[in-house]
């Protein structure tokens, strides 16, 4: 899939371009970056005001062209934040509503016309019955198996949980069959344990699928689990570009670092090739490797620092200092200046000190991410 559209909102334009192949994309950013509105424009629920979207070959959307695709016909697998199951559908009816219908006699076309000729259009718990009569019931009753709710069939989405309500999404977009599968924030109502069993879950689903996958999120734990390339969005902007192991190891701006989890991430000032000043840190920072010219911002993970000056690096002189413990580790806000930023020090608990806060901490100079504007 090729997407490079163009469109204003309210805040910002949004202007993206991205070329997906089999695999899983994520766009990640904060609230408000744009993400799920490019979902909206991929899908035609959204029309962008300028730019083209292929798929596979085949053109959904063209602005110098005059094409635009409505949604029924993009063949895209959409799964919304909230679900959007149909809540006077059962659970079967809802997976049904996904799937090709059968075209034999009796079939009643997308002009609600029966094959008699009577033109009569059907209600909706009509048109449904009439769907089921038509649909593949073997594929049916495989998919509802697949995802376990093939005991939940006859109940309605208002009596199910969170992790149901999304199994039956899932199975509606697999029953579908769509050429693209776009995913909006589908763990963000749930719950800590049953996201991660979820995620598993989606993983096989999206890996059986054999479809390009585009997955919106803004919680990185979720791109790295699930995703192959991450596509960093910044007021409708694309930062960055790269596969996903690479985004978290070395993210190439201040914003990708935050975005990547990155505790502690600052403008910085280029003092030569080889020295960083950190204003709002108040510190400097000397490197053995080049620095480039284009360096704006450092990041420096939180777990980089060490109490021992054993790997060399920067010193940094720990002013003040505040323990903070959390479930699984101690963070440490410290401070290298009077008047500065406070930066983050995470440490397990069997390595923190037991005592007092050491007077300095050591910064490896293989910690220190040069990031760009």
């Amino acid at each position: 899939m090729e997407v490079r559209i163009r469109k204003q909102l309210a805040q910002f334009a949004l202007d993206v371009s991205f070329q997906t192949g089999e695999g899983v994309f994520a766009l990640l950013g904060a609230s408000g970056s744009g993400k799920s509105m490019t979902l909206k424009c991929i899908a035609g629920i959204e029309r962008p005001d300028e730019g083209r979207i292929e798929l596979g070959g085949r053109v959904l959307f063209d602005s110098e062209r005059g094409i635009c695709l409505p949604p029924q016909k993009r063949r895209v697998g959409y799964m919304f934040q909230d679900y959007a199951l149909f809540p006077n559908m059962t659970v079967r009816q809802n997976v049904m509503a996904g799937m090709p219908m059968r075209k034999k006699d009796g079939f009643s076309g997308p002009d609600g016309k029966s094959a008699d000729g009577r033109g009569r259009r059907s209600r909706l718990l009509s048109g449904v019955r009439r769907r089921e009569r038509y649909v593949d019931e073997d594929r049916l009753e495989s998919i509802l198996r697949q995802f376990h709710i093939d005991e939940l069939q006859e109940e309605y989405p208002a009596r199910l949980s969170g992790g149901q309500k999304q199994r039956v999404a899932m199975a509606r977009l697999v029953a579908q069959d769509p050429d693209v599968i776009l995913l909006d924030e589908p763990f963000s109502a749930l719950d800590t344990h049953l996201r991660w069993q979820l995620e598993q879950e989606m993983r096989s689903v999206l890996r059986d699928m054999h479809r390009p996958a585009v997955f919106v999120s803004h919680d990185r734990d979720e791109v790295f689990h699930l995703c192959d390339t991450v596509c960093c969005l910044h007021r409708g902007h694309v930062e960055v570009i790269e596969p996903v192991r690479d985004f978290f190891t070395n993210p190439e701006t201040k914003e990708a670092a935050i975005l990547s989890g990155c505790k502690n991430v600052a403008d910085a000032v280029r003092i030569d090739r080889h020295r960083l000043y950190i204003p709002s840190y108040g510190i400097t920072i000397t490197l053995s490797r080049d620095i480039p010219e284009d360096v704006t911002a450092v990041g420096i993970r939180a777990h980089s620092f060490s109490a021992v000056d054993k790997d060399g690096g920067t010193p940094l002189p720990v002013l003040s200092a505040v323990p903070r413990e959390d479930p699984f580790e101690w963070t440490v806000f410290f401070r290298c200046a009077e008047g500065a930023d406070m930066m983050q020090w995470k440490i397990s608990k069997g390595e923190m000190p037991s005592v007092r806060i050491p007077e300095r901490l050591a910064l490896p100079e293989n910690a220190v991410m040069l990031l760009r504007s």
